[in-house]
């Protein structure tokens, strides 16, 4: 009997272990069928397909956590804009046709955004040519010296890089610029000048290692590790010397500009490099006079004048004395706007900065940033942004530690979430380019043209162009307190339309901060070299179907008491 016993308990043991082996090969064949199904969907969705088929995957996804780390709203039936007056067009592209395709649209955007901003964002920062190099000085270590990030000592240029920093990047980066000394901080920040700190610090306070290089020192908090840069013999000092233009010259430049400068031959490279060894950020030329300093209230950079004025030259040399002056913006940045922090207590009014994706929503959080001197959040995550200063995209958007946040959303429930919101609008034509561009060559590159000739960008055109309606078209529906704002008005006329967006975030600012920020208005986020096209991207088909989005948005907005959209969207 025990013996018949014991087999029957071997034998159920064996079947409880072949049980517990098939229900895991089940499993591993079933995760297996749906990542490769997932990644059928991401590839059908990338091409700007939103097919009925890839939705319902999409939404498992989220809920499953794969590819979206926000909860994703599920698509809606038809949602009637009913406060809107309809304009007279194709009911094709009415509002309420918009809002039921901006729903299906923002499942696919979400995964665009968040795969190509880690596949494709170049890392690098405004010294990104700089920090690409592999750096062969070796300069000697000066010490460790008191930082303190807002009346720096090194007041030449800034880089961040917050995963690859290395003492020979900053120093590479430094040398470029012709600096005599590069210091880092917190282990990823470097900082470029022509002279020492004056307070030094215990060896012991720089312990940050660099994030680049293990076993290295940069800084640490509140502390730079300083090093003098020592040129190879063949590199040949060189900076990046930027006409701001003509400007009528004050009545008594001496007591305008701190320091000054007068000698024959005088030339804008000669002058901006006296007053970078000064630490200014504006070199001032008026005939064989050179003068250094910052953009104040008795001579501010708003209004230039005609550049025949100054001889229509950027010759130095021949420039006229007299009533006006050539200006030039040195590699020294000015620092009366840098710093930034997180706000003390938490916001009671959570504000949004909304918009379609480039529109210059980041250019917008850095003006707003250096003008109230608070961090912006982000609803995303984008380590680009974070590597290049933008702190707050780290911080939890709902955290409320942050003076507004960054949302491309425009669902109804992203929407009601906000109390009130910046809602900034740009021309189509330029968002759509820009957006395909950061979607194929990061923020600061321009697609190419084979990606600008293929079957992507009409897929693109054809799927974004009716979001960019149907966000502005959700917000004025769904948005409790707006302030809409135009990017090219915004550009044209920054400080007023500046003075506008901090007043609605009830924040006091000075006339020097805001001075500051109207000096570093561009930021480490311009698009530079050289323009991809020499073809015209949007087709006659491509035009027309814009055109009626415009002028849906431009009736909606009319019938909101809001102005029209500006005259140059249309006609195209």
């Amino acid at each position: 009997m025990a013996k018949a016993f014991f087999r029957l308990q071997k034998f159920l043991r064996r079947t409880q272990f072949l049980l517990f082996f098939l229900t895991a090969a089940y499993l591993m064949a079933g995760s297996l069928l749906l990542l490769q199904r997932s990644r059928l969907v991401i590839q059908q969705g990338s091409r700007g397909t939103p097919s009925s088929q890839a939705l319902p995957a999409l939404e498992e996804m989220g809920r499953a956590g794969v590819a979206e780390p926000r909860s994703l709203q599920s698509p809606r039936p038809l949602v009637a804009v009913d406060a809107l007056q309809e304009p007279a067009l194709e009911q094709w592209h009415s509002p309420r046709w918009l809002t039921s395709r901006n729903s299906e649209l923002r499942q696919l955007r979400r995964r665009w955004f968040h795969r190509f901003t880690s596949e494709q964002e170049p890392l690098q920062t405004a010294g990104s040519k700089a920090m690409k190099r592999t750096a062969e000085h070796k300069g000697t270590y000066m010490g460790c010296f008191a930082h303190d990030s807002r009346e720096r000592t090194l007041k030449g240029a800034v880089f961040y890089d917050l995963r690859k920093m290395t003492v020979a990047h900053c120093q590479e980066a430094c040398a470029e610029r012709a600096y005599s000394y590069a210091g880092l901080a917190h282990g990823a920040e470097c900082y470029c000048g022509n002279s020492l700190p004056a307070a030094a610090a215990r060896s012991e306070e720089c312990s940050s290692e660099c994030r680049g290089q293990r076993g290295s020192v940069c800084g640490g908090l509140g502390r730079l590790s300083v090093y003098s840069v020592e040129l190879r013999t063949a590199a040949r000092p060189r900076r990046n010397v930027i006409y701001r233009g003509c400007f009528r010259a004050p009545e008594n430049l001496t007591d305008t500009f701190p320091a000054s400068l007068t000698q024959p031959n005088l030339t804008a490279e000669m002058c901006s490099e006296f007053c970078s060894k000064k630490e200014f950020p504006l070199a001032v030329i008026r005939g064989l006079e050179c003068h250094c300093g910052f953009p104040t209230r008795r001579f501010s950079l708003r209004e230039g004048a005609d550049g025949l004025r100054c001889s229509g030259s950027r010759n130095a040399s021949s420039a006229a004395g007299g009533d006006y002056c050539l200006v030039y913006q040195t590699p020294v940045q000015d620092t009366r706007c840098t710093d930034r922090k997180f706000l003390t207590t938490k916001s009671k009014v959570f504000v949004a900065l909304s918009s379609f994706p480039g529109a210059g929503n980041t250019w917008a959080r850095h003006l707003i940033e250096h003008a109230t001197g608070y961090y912006t959040g982000s609803y995303y995550f984008d380590g680009a942004l974070y590597n290049k200063g933008f702190k707050g995209e780290k911080d939890h958007w709902r955290s409320r530690r942050t003076i507004c946040v960054k949302t491309h959303e425009s669902g109804k429930t992203e929407i009601e979430m906000f109390d009130s919101a910046i809602l900034l609008i740009r021309n189509p034509y330029k968002s759509l380019m820009a957006e395909f561009n950061r979607k194929y060559a990061g923020h600061l590159g321009y697609a190419t043209d084979r990606n600008w000739k293929s079957k992507e960008w009409p897929d693109f055109v054809n799927s974004y162009a009716s979001w960019w309606a149907s966000h502005v078209l959700e917000w004025l529906k769904y948005g409790k307190r707006l302030l809409v704002v135009h990017y090219e008005e915004l550009k044209q006329s920054l400080i007023p339309k500046l003075k506008e967006m901090v007043e609605f975030l009830n924040v006091t600012v000075t006339e020097d901060r805001l001075l500051c920020v109207e000096n570093n208005r561009d930021g480490n986020f311009k698009r530079s070299g050289a323009k991809q096209k020499n073809f015209e991207p949007f087709t006659q088909e491509m035009k027309d179907l814009i055109n009626k989005y415009i002028l849906t948005v431009d009736e909606a907005l009319k019938g909101r008491n809001f102005s029209g959209l500006p005259r140059e969207y249309v006609p195209r």
